[in-house]
């Protein structure tokens, strides 16, 4: 079994910034598993599809972004403490959205959710004009 847990959401204005938190656990993140192992964010707000914000391969630390949020997020990791962060700099009220945190492992780079195995509960942010 594999488990993430997110944290961090919250209000926020525009142009403003929220760190989100994401740590992993569990055998299927402890075993060889990990090794191929890739940890993602996604974003879903009322009436949209949930859509790929970020991903980061932990092997090597190559990343992925939306073109909605290059340029203004930033994922990264903290391998001793089994976390991932999103850093969200100069918020929009679009980026506003349950953003979930999710594990996975194989191909990269991991661009679609069904690529992810493991989801967080999500974390709201609400970033406010």
């Amino acid at each position: 079994q594999g488990h993430v847990a997110e944290s961090g959401g919250g209000s926020v204005q525009a142009g403003g910034s929220v760190r989100l938190s994401c740590e992993a656990s569990g055998d299927k993140y402890s075993t060889p598993y990990s090794r191929r192992t890739y940890m993602g964010w996604f974003r879903h707000a009322p009436g949209n599809e949930r859509e790929a914000v970020a991903a980061i391969y932990l092997p090597s630390g190559g990343t992925l972004y939306s073109e909605l949020v290059k340029g203004r997020f930033t994922i990264s990791q903290d391998n001793a403490k089994n976390t991932v962060y999103l850093q969200m700099s100069s918020l929009k009220s679009e980026d506003t959205a349950m953003y979930y945190c999710a594990i996975g492992a194989g191909r990269w780079p991991a661009t679609s959710k069904d690529d992810f195995t493991y989801w967080g509960q999500g974390t709201q942010v609400t970033v406010s004009a």
